[in-house]
Formats: structure tokens, sequence, C-alpha cells
């Protein structure tokens, strides 16, 4: 709205002109124009720069993003807590472990967002939490800027306090200051007078104060203090009484002489004067000008004043306020004041001698202030800074040591001026002084700065007054003289009285008719120092004169009061000598006739001195009515003969006139501008054709000059701004608006250029100034509509907007579209000018878009997209964007109509539709800019104060929202874009579909299953593009500075999440290092070291240099950049990053989550089938770096999404999606941060939950849970390094437990689902459809443990590390326990198996690696034989169990429920078990166990059949044939085959872990002894002892009773065991020979395993055979051998003990058995005669050779000589000689069959059997006599 603004008038009410001779300015029509230019009001477009209240920025708070390993949360809850404790701490103190203070973060926790329909905050305040509007604005090219009327800086006010005289003070005394300028020697301004009365005790509080203005400080402006008394009585007191040396005081008497003559004599002679610097020397010079904005004066304060002195006191100005208040005054005391000796002239002032001046014993007190100018804006004061007082207590104790710099005014004398700054008056918050002087008074004098006539600057108010400076009369005798000035009309009477034209000394005072000057006493030259002023009339005729009068006056008192004498007189005609500057001098009349004007007079006249120029004074016009300049004199002469329609009619004159305005010298064009412009447009608005085109381009022309010749080089020149933002006001409303005359001219001189007419250089001048004149148009217009307006609407209504006529609108259009062609010319040639031409066109449409009917910007809108649609070239599209830019930064931008009454806001859809345009652009710049724009734009509708409601924000996403549809229509444009103008465009349509309601966003989902997904396709790229990423994550970037355009250098990066600008804010704040706020005074604070260091060209800091050089550095990393940063602003940006990722998750989940809803309802178009949007946003959720917030919000989400579509969720489609949210929720169950580790646990429950619903088991979940933990097993380490370099147990792998155990925990469940904001019954919960509740812990219990039980596997496979090459066993014992924990998974269980099976067959270990691959073959055949596709059947796989126990004989569905995606079905094929059949074949048959492979071939063969592949099966049948060779082979042997050793392993001691008290029976291969394992045992176990343990072998194989084994040694026994047939009777006494056992053809399978110990129960080691017992010991192992691993645990272990004697006839009944076995065993074939032979001779052997004494006979010795006889039961006599008998008879049976068999050769071998036979007979009978009758 336009407002009216009080003109901010510096012109001092003293000087401001009156009309005040009443003349009539009707008839001077320029005068009245310059008089209204001068004195109206100024009108100001409040609109015109936009107006923006942006709510307060949005407080963040630390979001924790925590790792697996950290736990931020809680040390900040502790940080938390130590801090209540410790209150002193200051926020900024507490250390932090991440770099960053804790302060809200605990307070998060509870309430994330204030606003409850949201889940988080929106995402863009954090995406650009500097948002500056101003500074947006200011970046768009063509920016126009506010200008503020030129002020010129600085007013400093000077009030007298006091005089005092050493002498006493009686008199009165005057005086007068100015400015004063001492290098130029001249006045700066006119004089202030003040006067002080007589009496001692009086104070001068209530006196005026002067105030005055200055540019800038500068060292050698000065206040020039001249002081007068009253005339010296001839024969009174002199003067010199206030000068002597030594101390006197005036007597009473001469007090009241004084007095008395004071009130006597009217007339004053002058008396002393000084000089007083304002600004030191240093200061100026340093600060350039600026010195300080705030603290007063501050500059004359520290240093040297003049000649003065500081003392202490000046201390009060040192606690450091000072420097910032903003007016504080100071106090000077003047004691070097200077007498005034006669003839003293302005030169002798800076005579540096001074001889003639004595020194004036007093002091004068001044009391100084500085002040602002009032219109400067206290906010941009505050943002300058200000000069702070830290280093003024140095210098001032320097300068008590006498350095004062000496600065031609000081006299060897330093004189005492003392400065005390007193009662520092503080702003207050609001920028008014609420307490201390108001800044200027009612009766302040404000002294005219004469500056103001000679700056280059625009005159802005009405002064028209002359001064008059008398200075020298040189007469022939002295003379006590003195001169009356007046001013006449004219010389026709000389009695006639003067005009009232005198400016007053006295405020308050009206004007007077004389003025006169100081009396000088007794000079031959009289000197005067008097400044008379003088009011002008408007005009003036050649007969207005100034008048002066010399008076004579004798200064004694006769009878009554001294009396003037005439002595002469002169005259000055005003206008011949007004203007002149330089001295004139005049010849003195001695007395006055009528007409002494005139020449003729002038014959009659007597003059002094012989006429000669005995007079000198000086002249200053100060005028803003009459110009000095001849041209401008005369064009406001013809303009005022055109108004007044004096002149000829074709008004010749006045164009010469016109056009001789180009060739004003431009200081005066630049004075008289605004009166000169509103003439013109004057004329253009209502002259003639030919004057509008004249002024028109006349004005062109000064426009131009004007910006083109003023110092500042901005694109719109300062002056001319301010004539159209505040001085030009239409006329007032006097005349029709200018606009249509202005826009007429103009469009008939654009289209004559259109049609080819040559028009000249003005043309292109009015496109440069085209601004100016488009300003012009718009506030003519909006002040038409004011008036228009303004009488008939009702208070507080808004003005509508106002209709443009047709006419000239069309005119409009028409001028619009010749610009328009003009920008898209010159474009095309590249002029910077087209581009600020477009700039200005585009603020046309924006400022008439406040004014007019915005239906009618419309159609020049619409007129400037046909010019320039679709995607034009790079220029071209550059000015479209920045069209569009200015134009939507409307304030009313949200609330304008459509075209049509029917349609949305028409500038946003030609926004969105020209944004989607220009992403599609090769230019990369523009799309970078289109996306700002974008940005810019939705920040600035979020933080706008007025659009803060839901209904607000709703229509803002709505006229937004087809953007998204653009995008989703054509998604390869968003492709394109790079990943910085990506996030932009992310950002805007987070923020739209925050805002949204429902129904719009169903909008944008119902239209096709493709769109869906590819808006969701757009969340996914939020999550990835926002992702929070750890400060180390930026390291591997190493992201370089050099942004994708190559416009110059961009500005550093510092990050890549946050908005572009950030980077300028960041660089910015860096350069100025400030302080933020909020840290305290007293802690550590920048400031202080910012004073002293900073200076523009050095950098403050180490970091500062850092950042610069990193910045020059092309591709500089954001990270070094960021290092480079201040704490402070780095933990800003770190804050606004975890911002802006946890809200970017959050509003994708609650986007997420009104979608799942909605699709319940089917309401949406999208697959229903495998719902793929929801499951691919849910698998970027998890996949990504999460915050706390937003896990916390994730788990209703997730429940709520299973309930609502779980069956599709958990449907076959979705397998990929479930395992990795498996996955995930096992990872984050690792996570040490409770909070979401529980989470984690409970989503588990969910997952759960659903399977028992939807797959009515959990198989299908358990083996997806352990496929996803044996991946999760390659990520996490499960093991940590201890300090002995040991392995142990991590965290991590507790916490995985821990949550395990708690997923199946039913009494801690409730309490957890209520901590995860779910309802406690949430697993219990049937969902819709369902009817029972089929939730079962039991069944999660054996879920949880089977998972545990991986979970050990994978730990202890992991423990193993480093001695997996060393223990083999161990390692193919973890293998083992990995294939059987992972056994629900056929994959798993397969690869681990196959793992094994490679273990094995390194270590050579055939059979057991034979056994892994027939366990895998099993697999798959149980696999295909529950899906019935095999050629098997349950009998197959019995036959198969035979080989291997482990193969499982229930079919289960189990294997086809764990077929998960990428595992399963696809290897469970014939070919494979085939394959798997064929390496267990190979392996056995290396292992030589044949039996197995036949089975094996067995179970091919029917393949084979069924396939037809005789090939294959005759291969088989002749493999068949060979083993079956090979088992007879092993039969036949003479030496009983054996296909391994085993070993009975014991383990004792702590150091063997969980080995410690057990026994293992170890399978080794045929060829390794008992040594081979010991020596083997020991070397892997030895690694394993440390210092204080060390490893023993047990030797024998008795029992070990661990507890009394000695601490700190590991033992191991190993004894080599027997394995025990199936049918073996272990009770036997017999010894076992393995060759008897019948079973050599049946399978070698063993469990049970035998040794035997021999012992004596006397305690001795060794006895004879009486005393000699035995034990047995039976050991049964977990499992049978051979195995999948090389050795197993043993269960069970049982003994029998025999008695000597039981032994004894064990023995003998062995011997017995193994010859009657060889008798009896059937040949087949009589051929078969040779092995026979040769078995029995070596049993006869060693049964009846002589030599052999040991055998029976050593048993009859022990058993059956003597004592021990007696010793036995019958019973076991008896039995022992049964034994013997039948044992010689067998002896003697098989003799005989030797004797048959044997040839020839044997025959020497036969006779020494019989013989050895009948000496053993003859020796037995000796015990046994009936054995003789026996044989």
């Amino acid at each position: 709205m336009l407002s009216l603004r009080p003109r901010r008038d510096s012109t001092p009410a003293t000087t401001k002109w009156h009309n005040k001779f009443e003349e009539n300015l009707e008839q001077w029509p320029h005068l009245k124009e310059l008089v209204q230019c001068y004195t109206t009001d100024w009108v100001k477009d409040d609109n015109k720069y936009g107006h923006y209240e942006s709510v307060g920025p949005a407080s963040f708070q630390n979001q924790i993003y925590e790792g697996p390993d950290t736990d931020i949360e809680t040390e900040m809850h502790l940080a938390g807590a130590r801090r209540t404790k410790a209150d002193d701490t200051t926020d900024d103190d507490l250390p932090s472990t991440s770099g960053r203070q804790f302060t809200d973060a605990v307070a998060s926790d509870s309430a994330h967002s204030n606003d409850p329909k949201h889940f988080g905050q929106s995402p863009l305040p954090a995406y650009e939490p500097a948002f500056d509007w101003e500074n947006e604005r200011s970046l768009i090219c063509g920016q126009r800027i506010p200008e503020t009327p030129i002020s010129h800086c600085l007013k400093i006010s000077v009030k007298v306090l006091s005089l005092s005289f050493q002498a006493g003070l009686v008199e009165p005394f005057y005086g007068t200051i100015c400015l004063y300028n001492r290098e130029r020697r001249e006045k700066l301004s006119e004089d202030f007078y003040f006067r002080h009365a007589s009496t001692e005790t009086q104070n001068i509080s209530f006196e005026p104060r002067g105030i005055f203005y200055l540019d800038a400080p500068s060292s050698s402006v000065c206040l020039l203090i001249q002081l007068e008394k009253h005339a010296t009585e001839d024969g009174g007191v002199t003067p010199t009484v206030y000068s002597r040396k030594e101390p006197v005081h005036l007597t009473e008497k001469e007090k009241q002489k004084l007095q008395v003559w004071s009130q006597i004599m009217p007339y004053r002679e002058s008396f002393a004067w000084a000089i007083v610097s304002l600004f030191d020397n240093s200061i100026g010079a340093a600060s350039g000008g600026s010195a300080s904005p705030s603290s007063p004066l501050a500059p004359s304060i520290s240093g040297s004043s003049h000649e003065g002195v500081f003392e202490p006191s000046a201390k009060v100005t040192l606690d450091g306020k000072l420097g910032y208040s903003s007016r504080s005054s100071v106090v000077v005391e003047i004691s070097n004041l200077n007498k005034v000796k006669e003839s003293y002239t302005e030169d002798s002032l800076q005579d540096p001698k001074r001889k003639i001046h004595k020194p004036v014993k007093g002091v004068l007190r001044l009391e100084i202030e500085k002040h602002q100018n009032d219109h400067v804006d206290l906010e941009n004061l505050s943002e300058s800074g200000s000069v702070t007082n830290d280093s003024i207590d140095d210098r001032i104790n320097d300068s008590t040591f006498g350095k004062l710099p000496s600065n031609g005014l000081d006299g060897p004398q330093g004189s005492s001026s003392k400065w005390n700054s007193f009662d520092t008056k503080e702003i207050s918050g609001n920028g008014s002084s609420s307490h201390g002087n108001p800044v200027t008074g009612p009766d302040d004098f404000q002294a005219f700065d004469f500056r103001t006539t000679t700056r280059n600057e625009p005159f802005l108010q009405l002064f028209h007054c002359l001064y008059v400076y008398p200075m020298t009369v040189s007469l022939s005798r002295k003379r006590n003289l003195f001169i009356r000035v007046e001013l006449r009309e004219d010389d026709n009477d000389i009695r006639g009285q003067p005009l009232e034209a005198m400016y007053p000394r006295e405020p308050g005072a009206s004007l007077q008719k004389s003025a006169h000057t100081q009396v000088t006493v007794g000079a031959r030259v009289a000197c005067y120092h008097d400044e008379i002023k003088l009011s002008l009339p408007a005009t003036w005729t050649p007969t207005h004169h100034l008048l002066f009068t010399f008076f004579h006056v004798d200064l004694q008192t006769k009878l009554e009061a001294p009396k003037p004498v005439v002595i002469g007189y002169a005259s000055l005609p005003l206008s011949t000598h007004a203007q002149l500057r330089s001295e004139i001098s005049l010849p003195i009349m001695k007395e006055l006739v009528p007409h002494y004007l005139q020449d003729m007079g002038r014959e009659r006249l007597d003059y002094l001195e012989d006429g000669k120029n005995i007079f000198k004074l000086r002249l200053r016009l100060c005028s803003s009515l009459y110009p000095i300049n001849e041209r401008i004199r005369d064009f406001f002469l013809e303009y005022d003969r055109h108004t007044l329609r004096t002149s000829a009619p074709w008004g010749s004159e006045l164009l010469e006139a016109i056009n001789s305005l180009k060739n004003v010298d431009s200081i005066a064009l630049l004075q008289f501008l605004h009166p000169i412009l509103n003439m013109l447009l004057h004329l253009i608005g209502n002259g003639g054709e030919t004057l509008q085109v004249a002024a028109f381009r006349a004005m062109v022309n000064i426009v131009t000059r004007v910006q083109q010749e003023s110092v500042d080089d901005a694109e719109r020149n300062h002056f001319l701004v301010n004539y159209v933002d505040y001085a030009f006001d239409d006329f007032g409303g006097r005349q029709p608006p200018v606009y249509p005359g202005l826009s007429t001219v103009w469009g008939s001189l654009a289209r004559s250029k259109a049609k080819g007419y040559r028009v000249g250089p003005v043309y292109d001048d009015v496109l440069a100034m085209a601004w100016f004149f488009l300003e012009l148009i718009v506030k003519s217009m909006a002040l038409e509509k004011m008036r228009l307006f303004y009488h008939n609407l009702p208070l507080g209504e808004d003005i509508p907007p106002m209709q443009l006529k047709e006419g000239v609108f069309r005119c409009i259009m028409q001028l619009y579209d010749c610009l328009l062609t003009e920008v898209h010319e010159r474009c095309k040639k590249g002029l910077g000018l087209a581009k600020r031409l477009n700039s200005s066109l585009a603020f046309f449409c924006y400022d008439l878009l406040s004014i007019i009917e915005p239906r009618q910007v419309f159609e020049l809108v619409s007129l400037y997209l046909d010019k320039f649609s679709g995607v034009c070239q790079s220029v071209l599209h550059d000015c479209k964007l920045t069209f569009l830019q200015i134009i939507c930064d409307h304030d009313l931008f949200v609330e304008m109509p459509g075209r049509d009454p029917s349609d949305r806001n028409y500038l946003s859809s030609v926004l969105i539709q020209e944004l989607f345009l220009t992403w599609d652009h090769d230019d990369l710049s523009l799309r970078a800019k289109a996306a700002r724009v974008l940005v810019v734009l939705l920040c600035k509708h979020e933080f706008d104060a007025r659009y803060q409601k839901p209904e607000d924000k709703l229509y803002i996403a709505q006229l937004y929202f087809p953007l998204i549809g653009q995008i989703l229509d054509e998604m390869p444009v968003f492709y394109n874009l790079n990943a910085v103008e990506k996030r932009e465009v992310l950002v805007a349509i987070l923020q739209i579909v925050r805002n949204l309601d429902d129904a719009s966003l169903v909008k944008a989902w119902q239209q096709s299953i493709a769109r869906t997904r590819l808006f969701f396709k757009l969340m996914e790229e939020c999550l990835v593009l926002f992702e929070h990423r750890k400060p180390a994550d930026g390291m591997l970037m190493g992201s370089s500075s050099r942004s994708p355009v190559g416009d110059g250098p961009a500005s550093p990066k510092y990050s890549d999440r946050l908005s572009p600008a950030i980077n300028n804010y960041l660089s910015e704040a860096s350069r100025q290092e400030v302080r933020p706020q909020g840290t305290p005074e007293n802690g550590y604070s920048l400031q202080r070291v910012n004073s002293q260091l900073s200076s523009p060209s050095q950098p403050y800091s180490l970091r500062e240099a850092l950042a610069q050089a990193q910045s020059s550095r092309i591709g500089a990393s954001a990270q070094a950049l960021r290092e480079s940063l201040h704490p402070i602003l780095r933990q800003k940006l770190e804050l606004w990053e975890e911002n802006l990722s946890a809200s970017v998750s959050l509003q994708v989940l609650e986007i997420t989550e009104k979608f799942t809803v909605m699709a319940a309802s089917h309401s949406i178009a999208t697959d229903y089938g495998k719902f793929d949007c929801v499951t691919a946003i849910f698998m970027s959720f998890f996949s990504r770096n999460q915050s706390l917030t937003f896990w916390k919000s994730l788990l209703p989400v997730f429940n709520s999404v299973f309930n609502l579509h779980g069956a599709t969720l958990m449907s076959r489609e979705n397998d990929r999606f479930l395992k990795q949210v498996t996955f995930h929720l096992l990872r984050l169950a690792v996570f040490r941060n409770d909070n979401i580790r529980r989470r984690a646990v409970t989503g588990l429950q969910i997952l759960m939950r659903s399977s028992f619903y939807y797959f009515m088991q959990t198989a299908r979940l358990r083996a997806m849970l352990i496929i996803t933990l044996s991946e999760l097993m390659s990520d996490v380490q499960v093991t940590q390094m201890k300090a002995d370099g040991t392995l142990e147990e991590s965290g991590e792998a507790r916490r995985l437990r821990k949550s395990l155990e708690e997923v199946a925990d039913a009494a801690k469940s409730p309490s957890l689902l209520r901590e995860c904001g779910l309802p406690e019954s949430a697993l219990l919960e049937i969902p819709e459809k369902m009817t029972e509740n089929r939730w079962s812990w039991s069944d999660v219990k054996f879920l949880s443990d089977s998972l545990l039980l991986a979970l050990d596997a994978s730990l202890e496979h992991a423990l193993l590390g480093s001695l997996m090459t060393m223990d083999r066993y161990a390692a193919a014992e973890s293998f083992y326990k990995l294939a059987m924990a992972f056994a629900p998974v056929p994959d798993l269980h397969i690869m681990w198996l196959l793992h094994l099976c490679d273990a094995h067959q390194e270590m050579q270990s055939w059979a057991e690696s034979a056994q892994c691959a027939v366990a895998v073959a099993g697999i798959v055949m149980q696999a295909l034989v529950a899906r019935n596709d095999g050629v098997w059947s349950k009998d197959h796989i019995t036959a198969l169990r035979k080989i291997c126990p482990m193969v499982s004989s229930e079919i289960s569905s189990e294997a086809a429920a764990a077929e998960v995606e990428g595992y399963g079905a696809s290897k469970l094929t014939v070919d494979s078990a085939v394959k798997y059949l064929q390496l267990a074949n190979k392996l056995f048959s290396q292992a030589e166990l044949f039996h197995f492979c036949a089975s094996i071939l067995e179970l091919v063969i029917p393949v084979y059949k069924s396939r037809r592949a005789y090939g294959q099966l005759s291969k088989c049948h002749t493999m068949l044939t060979n083993i079956y060779e090979s088992i007879l082979e092993q039969e036949s042997s003479p030496i009983p085959f054996t296909d391994a050793t085993y070993y009975r392993v014991g383990f004792y001691g702590d150091r063997f872990g969980k080995l410690d008290r057990k026994e293992y029976v170890y399978r080794e291969p045929r060829d390794v002894r008992l040594g081979d394992i010991m020596e083997k045992l020991s070397h892997i176990y030895e690694s394993r002892m440390d210092g204080n343990h060390t490893l023993h072998i047990i030797p024998d194989s008795r029992q070990v009773k661990a507890d009394e084994l000695q601490p700190g040694v590991c033992y191991l026994q190993i004894t080599a065991v027997d394995p025990v047939m199936e049918d073996e009777d272990l009770g036997s006494r017999r010894e076992r020979i393995f060759s008897l056992s019948t079973g050599s053809v049946r399978a070698r399978v063993f469990d049970r395993f035998l040794f035997d110990t021999p012992f004596t129960k006397n305690g001795k080691t060794q006895g004879g055979l009486e005393d000699q017992w035995k034990r047995r010991t039976v050991l049964q192992t977990e499992g049978s051998f051979p195995a999948l691993v090389n050795r197993l645990v043993v269960t069970k272990s049982e003994s029998l003990e025999f008695s000597p004697v039981e032994n004894a006839i064990g023995m003998i009944e062995t011997r017995t058995a193994a010859l009657r076995n060889e008798l009896e065993e059937p040949r087949s074939s009589e051929g078969d005669q040779l092995p026979r032979l040769q078995s029995l001779q070596r049993i006869l052997q060693g049964s009846v050779a002589v030599q052999v004494n040991s055998g029976v006979l050593s048993v009859c010795t022990a058993f059956l000589s003597g004592e021990p006889a007696t010793r036995l039961r019958s019973q076991e006599l008896q039995q022992l000689i049964a034994a013997l008998l039948e044992f010689m008879a067998v002896c003697k049976r098989a003799i005989r069959v030797h004797f048959r068999l044997i040839g020839e050769e044997d025959q020497e071998f036969h006779t020494q059997l019989v013989n050895g036979f009948q000496s053993l007979t003859a020796e037995l009978s000796h015990y046994i006599p009936a054995i003789l009758s026996e044989l």
C-alpha cells in the first residue's frame, strides 16, 4: 500500500525558507513546482519491495544415529543426569564423545513432533535451515534493492555547560560554535550562538544544543569556538584580567563597574577563541571514516585530544559497555582559550607560533554527543558491529606519560583539557532511547550544513538564504567600528524601511530588519568574525540589494549611554553578486542619496579614502529555489511562459530550453533533478505531441546521465530510485496521472523502432533505463488507484484492484510486446542489457499485480510466455526463469486467481509447467536454478507467518501438487538430474505431500499401478539421497567441491545433503567467524580474539586460513572443509544434517503408512499380489542408517502393515522382502542401544505372529531366519581379541543371544510391547477373517532355540579362528555343528556338509568325507521323496540310513517349507542326488569300505533304469562286479582286514575348555600306531598351553580320578580300543581275535568299543598269572563310525573284571576256538587248500610247539601246582581242567588234519608238531593225570 512518509528533513527549522514576503507564487509556476517538490510529503509504496514476515526458526534437536556398538542415547541421559547435579557447568563445557553438545536430546525422546498428524518435523526447515528471504531475493538477477533516502551519517550535538574564569565571572559572555575544517580552512556549518549570563552559579542546562551534521569522521574536522563580550569601557576593567599569569580576583568595585557597563553597552567585541578537535588523528585514519558507528566520538577519547591529557577518571569508559551503547555523551573541558589581540584573522588561527595570543585562564565545559542520524535504522547498525573499547586502556596509559602527538596546535605548554565520559546512556532494547536526552529537542539549533549546497546529489528540502561575512575595513585612523546590514527592495527612498529578512541571534525571535557586527576597538584595520544570515525573497529584481552602514562608537560613559556615529555606507545589488563565492571589495560612500545604485547617481557620491575599495566581504548563497545554472534558469522561465500560456503557441523556445538541458553540468543537474523531472513529466502528461516527445527524449537523456555519472555503480541509481520511491507523487492529484501519456509516447517510439524507422541512440538509452520509466508508470497508477478509492472506501477494507481502461491497457500491452521483442533479440546477441530489461519487465508485472486487476497482468505474463515458449536457448530460458522467479515472489502469489474464474492459480500452473520444462533442458546450470526456485518458493510459503493454518498449507500443497503428476508422467526427466537437483526436487515433493489431504493423495495413486510404483521409486530416492552418513563415511567420498556447472568457482561445498544455500551461509559465517548467540559472556568467546586479530585481508585463525586454502584448491573435499569450520558451526551443520535425514525418513514413513491404510480398502491402484511399493520402501528403510526417533516410529507402522497386509507380505512372492526384513531385524537385534534392540525383538515377534496366521506353522519363517542369521554372521563380528591374543565372544554376539532369548520370553513380552508403542495384546490379536488364536509360545521357543543353536555353532566356528589349520578334529566338528544347526535350511545344511567333506578329504579321512557326501545325497533324496518326484521311495531312504544313520527317517515337508527365494528347490534334483552318491561311492572305495559302495550303487541303478541309460547301467554293473571281487579279496586274505584303528582319548585339565573331563573315541587310518596319535595330539594341544600349564600323557589305560590330578597340568590319556561286533558276547572271558568274528561281510558300522586292562590286586605292577586280573572296559559312543566326524564323544562306559583263573580259562578257550574255527570252516572248492594249510600251521605252531612254555604249561604251573590250587574253588578248578582237556583234544584233531593236507616239504614240520604235542601231553599229565586217559 502507498503510505505517506513525512519528508525526513535534515534542513534545520532555522533555515527552512517560508514565503516570508507573501509573494504570489502562482505567477511563477516553476517556483510553485519547486516549493511543492520540496515540501510535500513523500509517498512510498510499501509493497514494492515485498514484505515478508516469517515464523520463528525451527528448533532442532540432536538426532541420535546409533551404530551396532554405540549407545549415544544412554550417554546423553547420563550427561543429562550429570548436568542436573552440577548446575554450575555452563552449557558449553559439557564434554561429549561425539563432538556435539547434548542439550535437548533427552527431551527429544518424548515428543519428537509437535504436530499430532505427522511423525516428525517437515524436512524443509532442516534442508534450508538458514533460509533468509531477503538474501534469496537479493540473488535474483536484476533484483531491486530498496534505498533509504540519503542521510549523512554523523550527527553531533554540542551543549555549553559552563564557563568559568580564574578571575571570576561577572559580565555576560557570548559565543559562536561551528564546524570548521582546519586543513581546508573553511567553515562547514553556520554558527550556533550561545550566551553565558553573568551570575557565577548559574547552570546553562536549559540552553539549547547546537546540532551539526558530518559526512564522516575526519581528523581535520574540529569545532571552532569564538567568545565575545561587551566592548571594554575606556579606562574600565580591561580583559587582560582574565589572562594574567598570577591569580587575580576581581574586587567588588570592579565587579559592579563591569555589571553596570555591560547593561549600558549593547555592542560586543571579540574576546577569545579555541579549536576542539573532534576526531583523533590515529582513529580517523585507521577506520577509514567509519570510526565506530556507536561509540560517540570514541576516537577522540582514545589517544590525545588536541592538548588534553587524560586523567584516570576516564576509566569510566572501560567497563566495556561504552562500545555497545549507541548514544553517549562526552564532557569536554576546554582550557586552551586564546585571547584575541587586535586584527586576528582566520589565518592567524592557524599560526603555529601563536605569539600574539595569550591563553585565557578559564575553562569552558561542553557536552558533546554523537547521534546516529535519526533514520539510519538501528538494525543496520547492529549488523555492522562496533569497535570495542578493549584497547583503550593501553593507549591511555601511554598518553599519561606525555607521549602526546603534536598536531600543530600544541604549544610547548600542555594545558589540561579534561574529557569525562559521563553517564553512558545505554540504548534500550527497542532502539528508542528510553532515558537520557531525546535526540533533538524543540529548541535545539540545527546548524545548516554548508556542504549541502556543494554535494553531488539532489536537493531534498527548501532553503533559500544568504550568509554575509564582512571581513575587513581598512581606514587611515583608528576607530571603534561596527557595521549594520540591511536588505532593501529598491534605492528610491533612503529613509524607507528595509525588509525583515535578518535571522536573529536569540532563539525563537522573529526576523529582524537589520543586524550589526561586533565592534573592533581602536583599530585601523577592523577585522570581523560575524556571520549574518538573511532570508531571501523567492524572486528578486535588479534593485534588491544589501545596504551596509558603518558606525563609530565612543566607549566612554558621559551623561548618557554612548551613541554610535555613522561614518559611511556601502551597497551590494543581489542579482549581480549573490552567486559569487570569492571576496568582494566595495568602496564606502560618505552619505546616501536616492537612486544610489544607479550609475548616474554615483557621479554625485562622495567616498571615504578616495573611493578605494576598502571594505572586503564574502557572501554565501544557499538556495534550492534559485539555480545558479543559466540553462536551468532558462528552462524554468520557458516552462513558466508555456504554463501561463504567455509564450508563442508553437513553443519553440521551450523546445530549445528542453534540448539545452542536455548540456547542463552534472552537479547542477543533479541538485535540481527532482523539480526538472517533475516539470518534464508534467509536459509529457499534458503537452502537445511534439513537446511530449521532446520532453521524453530530454528525460531519457537526463536519467541516463544521472545513471552514468553518479558515483554508485548499482544497476538502479540511488538518486533515481529515491525519486521514484519517495519524491514522485504525480503532482499530488492536481493534474491527471502521468502514466497514459508516458506509455503512449514511449510506446510510439518503440513502435516506430519496430517498424524500422531510425530512432537514434535515445532508444538504447530508454531500454537501459526502462526500469525507471516502468516504475514511474506503476507508481503513477498506484497513486491514481489510491486517490480513486481513498474517499469512498470504509476504513479497514482493502482497496480492490483497479481495472485499467481499455485504451491505456492496449497501449501498455503494445509497449510490453515491443520490449519483449527487444529482450528476445538482444538475448541472442548475449547482451547484459537484455537480462536487465527482462528483470525490469518482470518487476513491472510484479508491481502491477498489486495494483491492477490480476487477470490483466496475466495477459502480459502469457504474452511473455508465448514469446519464450517451450525449451529455448539457454540465455532466453534463463531470462524466463528469472522472470518467473520475480513474479512468483509476489506477496500475494498464493492468493492469485486463475485466468478463468474456474481455474486455480494461473501463476503457479505456469511456474510448474516451466520448471518441469527446465529440468529437461540441456543446460545444467538452468536445471539447478529451476530446482532452487522451487525450493525457495516452498520455503517462503512454509515459513510465512500468514500461511500457518493447516487449511492454508493444504491449499498451497494443492497448488503445487500437479508438479508431482508431471514428474511421474516423465520420470526420465527426474532421473537425468544430478544429485543436488534431485534432492531439491525431492524435498519439494515431500513438502507438498506432507501438507496434502488424503483425498488428493489418493489421486496420485489411483491412476495406474506403474505410476504408483514410480511414486514410491521417488520415495526410495529420498531415502537414498538423504541417508545419514557418519562423518567417517564422508571421508571415503572425497567429493570435490567443483560443481557440475562450469560457470566460475562455486562456493565451497560443506554439505552435500543440505540445500546449496547452506554452503554460502557457512562460507559467510566462517569468514565472519561469528560467535553464535547463547554463548555465555564469561564463556570462551571468539569476540575478543576477533577484535584484535581479524583484518579483512588476513584470516583470523589457522582454521580460516585452512578454509581459504581449501576453497581455493579445486576439489577440496567436503570433509576437509568441514574440518575447517568453527566447532559451533560444524555442530550446527551436523545437527541440521541429521535432522534432515531423520525428518525425510519419517516423512516417507508417514506417506507409506497412509498408503498401506488406503490400500487396505483397495481404493488405489497398486499390485496387490506383491504389494511391491511397500515392500521396496520397507527394504529401503531397514537397509539405511536411521535415527532413533525413526526406529521408534517405525514399529507401530510395521505392526499395522502386517496386520492389514500380512497375507500378501508373507506370500511366496515376497520371499525376498521377508528375507531382507528378517535380516535387518536380526541386525538391529545386535545393537547396543536397548531401544533399538527391543524394537527389533518385537519386530521378530510380529513376523512370527503373521507366520502363525498365514502359514499355520513357523518352519518357513524359521528357515528364513536361519538363512538371514547365517548371512548376518558374515557381517557381524562375533568374536573379539582378548588381551592375550586369544579370541572371546563379542558384545554383538552376546546381545544377539539376549535378543533371541527375549523373543521367546512370554513374561517380558507385554512390557516390551508397551515400550514399543504397541498394545500389550498385539501378538494375541486375531487378524480379520481369522477365527482362532494361533499364537503359541512353545513354537516361538522352539524357533528361538534353533536360532540360538545356529548362533552358537557360528560362534564356536569363529572362536576356532586361527586353530582351524592346527586342530583338524575341532575344525571338522565345528563344520559339523554348523551343518546341524543350519539343518532346517537344506542349502545351508548342504553347504556346511560339503565344507566338512572337503575338510575330511584334506585329512585323507575318506570314510568320513564319504559319509558327508551320503548325508548330502540323503537330504536331496528326502526332499524328492517328500515331493514324490524322484525314482526313490522310503525304502531307499531306509537303505541309505544303514550307511549313514544321520539321514533321518521321518520325511517332513520342512525341506519344502524352507524354499526361500535363492534357496531350496533349485539344487534339490535327482541329478544332484546322483552326483553326491557317486562322490560317496568314489570316497568309500578309497576308504576300501566296498560293501558300502555296493549299497550306494544299488541306489543309483534305479535312476538309470528309469531313464533307460543303458550305458550308465553297464558302467554301474561293471563297478559292482569290481566291488564284489574286492570284497571277496578282503574276506579271503589270511590277515583279517581292518579299515581303521580306534583310540580312546580322555581330556583332563581346564585349558581344554569344553573338552575337559570328556572322553572321545578317535577313528584313525589303519596304519596309525599308538605312538603316532600320541605325538599328533600332544602337538595340537601343547600349542594351547600357556606359561602356567604343562601337558602330560597318562601312559596306561587305568581309570583316571580327575579330582586327584595335579592342578596346573593338563592330562591326555590315549588307549587303543577294539570295535565290538553287534552280536558279540562281551561277558565272555575269551580273548578276542578279530578274524574269528563271523561278521566280516556285514557293514563295518561300530558304535561300541572295548579294551582290556590287566591289573593286580596286591598293588604290584606285574605279577604272575595267578595274580593277574583283567578289567574289560566297553565304551558306547554317540553315533557310530564311520561318522561325519573323526571323533565321537563317549556317552557310556561299562567295565567287567575277570579273576586270574577266568583269565587263564579264557586264554585257553580262545585258542581252542581258533583251532576249531579253522577246522570247521567250510571251503567252497578243493583247490582252496593253500591258505587253509598256512593258517592251520600258524595256529598249531603257536599251540603245541615244545618251546612254547608260556601258554598252556604256564597256566598249569600257576594254578594247578601246590598252593594256588588249594585257593581255587572247585568249580573253577574243574572249568580249568575241562578247558585244558578240550584244548588238547582239538590240537590232536588239528594235527591229523594237518597231516592230511601236507606234502613232502612239510613232513619235517609235522614231525616237530607231533613231538611237541606229545611232550606237552607228558608235561600236563603231572597236573592232570586224567589227561592220558582222555587222549
